[in-house]
């Protein structure tokens, strides 16, 4: 056959070419129409059937359904059956309780399946779809513990799937330095990529259905340009983290409660390129001799990765995401994190420029608690903030952000919390904000509280106010001062004021469950009295969530005294104890 001209089969005696223009043309439309968009030019006889034949195109967002192949194994298909459609993907509607008997046959067309012997007659595929009975495989997690996933977003088959592999270590190559090129939007490289993904295709004469095109464009983006397998989780609001746990183990954190999820890493190549790209945004690095690294996404949401000698079962990554809208009060409030009258106070708080202590454990909201404190905070202050990795979404005009910065190859060049703190002493700051005190900074930080830096705001972990009392001196004496433990305790009975403890309750939500005044020294040991407390008696609702909230405890905080000199009045009758009824006690 000459070269340019190619020979097709009309399936009758005669025998036509066609150029490749003409053989363009034909395969730019779906596959499973060629025959009847060519009128008469039967298709290619080698052609192998496309994978959309049989993986219906996604429907109108949002639909959640539960999709796990492993948690939820296929059922063997009757004889002469199609194969059934993907788990979670609607079935085609001939198929829901109709035989073969019922359903019109061709010559060209495959029989229509019959009804999946785990389905009952009386009850189509998308009931059950939508309403999933439980079942748990052996050995395995209960299907309530996996991820709901849109049907928007399913897992490639394997065909697509060892074609995605290829294809993007093609693209990585093909793209070459337009992968990093700061000049270029991300929709243009979007674009680009795209466009090479269609001329690889082509080079290597595999042909896509648009649906198909589609589904492999969207994962190959995410692979070179994104974060792969955990982009949708970032994108998805609901939520709030994400931890990777070496290739084949994704788990989120949505309402409070782990789930595991069906998505993974191909490659642990792939798992590393998506960390380190991550890390060098922020210019961090990670590697053999640095195998730790704490970083941010753009968005703030917070970055831990830790990979191998360290991480014995491969990369592990946790991103603890943040709102794309930062919480207000009103938000906590509708939470049941605040009640009305606990804001009412901590307002005249922050406004009296009171030293507040924000304690609380691991993922328990205690940034997003700072950072909501922080907007009762006057428009016409200067406002200095210390972080390790930038996370306060402060929404006042005159913010200087500082952030510590890690050694370098050579050791050097490290910048820690501490070195801030001093620093911020000479910046002229109404107020200090320290993200997290973890060392000695806590000193520093008193000393600023006690010179004349008023209405400071700082967090730490802590079980509780008297543990954060007890903590605070302890990071006191990391410091490397010898300071008696007297002094120590006499400096933070006279910084600090109040101490707000946040915590996760056992139905996954997030409770303030103290508001305590530090009150001076009682013999030997820091004061503290009891403002507001959860109320844990209130018992749990109908959804099974605590139904309390911070109730007053009716003792009057002294600090009332210095609200009333900085021009913030507060009414006694807001820690009054009320009865059943509502009245006072």
């Amino acid at each position: 056959m000459s070269s340019g001209r190619r020979r097709l089969s009309t399936g009758d005696a005669d025998e036509g070419s066609v150029t490749d223009e003409d053989l363009a043309d034909a395969t730019s439309a779906p596959f499973p129409s060629f025959d009847a968009a060519h009128d008469g030019v039967g298709g290619l006889p080698d052609a192998p059937e496309p994978l959309s034949s049989w993986m219906p195109a996604p429907p109108p967002r949002p639909s959640w359904v539960i999709a796990d192949s492993e948690a939820r194994p296929a059922a063997p298909a009757a004889p002469g059956s199609a194969p059934d459609a993907p788990t979670g993907m609607p079935s085609d509607p001939a198929s829901s309780g109709a035989t073969t008997a019922d359903a019109p046959t061709s010559g060209t067309e495959p029989a229509t399946a019959s009804a999946s012997p785990a389905t009952s007659p009386a009850t189509s595929p998308a009931t059950v779809a939508n309403h999933p009975e439980p079942v748990e495989a052996p050995g395995e997690a209960s299907r309530e513990d996996l991820l709901p996933v849109l049907l928007e977003n399913p897992q490639l088959p394997p065909q697509l799937l060892e074609l995605k592999i290829a294809a993007r270590d093609a693209l990585i190559e093909r793209m070459g330095t337009r992968l990093y090129d700061r000049s270029l939007t991300e929709e243009q490289i979007e674009s680009y990529v795209i466009t090479e993904l269609g001329g690889w295709l082509f080079e290597q004469s595999t042909r896509l259905s648009p649906a198909e095109h589609e589904l492999l464009s969207r994962d190959l983006i995410n692979d070179v340009l994104r974060h792969g397998p955990i982009e949708p989780f970032l994108e998805d609001e609901t939520v709030t983290e994400i931890m990777v746990n070496g290739l084949n183990s994704i788990y989120i954190e949505r309402n409070g409660k782990l789930r595991r999820t069906n998505s993974k890493f191909v490659t642990e190549a792939h798992l590393r390129q998506v960390i380190e790209r991550i890390v060098s945004k922020v210019g961090r690095r990670i590697d053999e001799s640095s195998p730790m690294v704490d970083a941010r996404l753009p968005d703030g949401s917070r970055v831990n990765a830790v990979v191998p000698p360290l991480a014995v079962d491969g990369p592990s990554l946790t991103i603890r995401k943040f709102a794309k809208e930062a919480l207000t009060v009103d938000d906590l409030v509708s939470f049941r994190t605040l009640t009305p009258t606990s804001v009412s106070f901590l307002h005249a708080c922050v406004r009296g420029r009171t030293n507040i202590l924000v304690s609380g454990g691991t993922g328990t909201g205690k940034t997003t608690l700072l950072n909501v404190l922080s907007s009762f905070i006057p428009s016409d202050e200067r406002i200095v903030t210390i972080e390790d990795a930038v996370e306060l979404q402060l929404k006042q005009d005159h913010v200087v952000r500082l952030e510590s910065r890690p050694p370098n190859v050579e050791g050097r060049g490290q910048i820690t919390i501490r070195d801030l703190v001093r620093n911020s002493l000479r910046m002229r700051p109404d107020r200090v904000i320290i993200g997290e005190c973890r060392s000695g900074e806590a000193l520093d930080m008193l000393q600023a509280m006690n010179t004349g830096h008023d209405g400071s705001l700082s967090t730490l972990h802590a079980n509780g106010p008297r543990d954060a009392i007890a903590r605070l001196e302890t990071l006191c004496l990391m410091s490397g001062m010898e300071l008696p433990m007297m002094a120590i305790r006499e400096q933070i009975a006279s910084a600090v004021d109040v101490i707000v403890h946040v915590a996760r309750l056992r139905d996954g939500t997030r409770r303030v469950t103290h508001i305590s005044e530090v009150v001076g020294m009682d013999a030997n040991t820091v004061g503290l009295s009891d403002i507001f407390v959860f109320d844990y008696d209130a018992g749990l609702d109908i959804e099974g969530k605590y139904a309390g909230g911070l109730v007053p405890t009716g003792l009057v905080p002294v600090l009332l005294t210095k609200l009333g000199e900085h021009g913030e009045t507060v009414d006694p009758a807001l820690f009054e104890v009320h009865d059943l009824v509502g009245a006072p006690k």
